[in-house]
């Protein structure tokens, strides 16, 4: 049985492009978008919740966004969470709902956040030079154990090698994006 497996490798660096578009989700971009609060933990009921496990999370205007609390009682610990999560935003209570305006992002704010996309981009290129080593570790065990000859080997390493760049190239392609969405490019 090789230890060399293609699938399984091209699902790892799958797993490290979705981890870096959800990444990238959670930046603000000064548009109102619900991925936004995805982050924010509340502590109800004796224990740390996600936020969407408590709450109906929307986006009514572009520059709003709208949290529908499903227990009365959680409000207050709801607030509190948005509040103390670090994202700079000031939730309205009117009792029923929480309004968050998403306040215009100020041009030292938007390198800031260019600059974690690009370090988030950066997390992801190195996940997938790991699983491109562990392919290679994997075809050269394979090729001790007389699985693959080495011209075998070395055809197979140069097609990990076209997956690991096509792979770098999606990350990059949506580092970018982001990177423009931030600077209002």
């Amino acid at each position: 049985m090789p230890a060399y497996d293609k699938a399984d490798l091209e699902r790892r660096m799958g797993g490290a492009v979705e981890a870096l578009k959800h990444d990238l989700a959670g930046l603000r971009t000064g548009r109102a978008s619900t991925a936004l609060l995805d982050p924010v933990t509340v502590e109800v009921y004796g224990a740390h919740m996600p936020l969407n496990q408590v709450a109906t999370v929307s986006a009514p205007e572009p520059r709003m966004l709208s949290v529908q609390v499903w227990d009365k009682s959680n409000i207050g610990p709801v607030e509190k969470a948005i509040r103390s999560a670090g994202l700079g935003l000031n939730p309205i209570n009117d009792g029923n709902t929480l309004r968050l305006p998403i306040p215009d992002l100020t041009e030292e704010r938007r390198k800031e956040l260019a600059k974690l996309a690009g370090q988030y981009a950066e997390k992801a290129r190195i996940a997938v030079r790991n699983v491109r080593r562990d392919g290679n570790d994997s075809l050269k065990t394979d090729e001790k154990k007389g699985v693959y000859s080495e011209d075998e080997r070395k055809r197979l390493e140069t097609e990990v090698q076209k997956l690991t760049d096509a792979t770098i190239a999606d990350i990059d392609a949506a580092a970018t994006a982001k990177e423009k969405e931030i600077m209002g490019q």
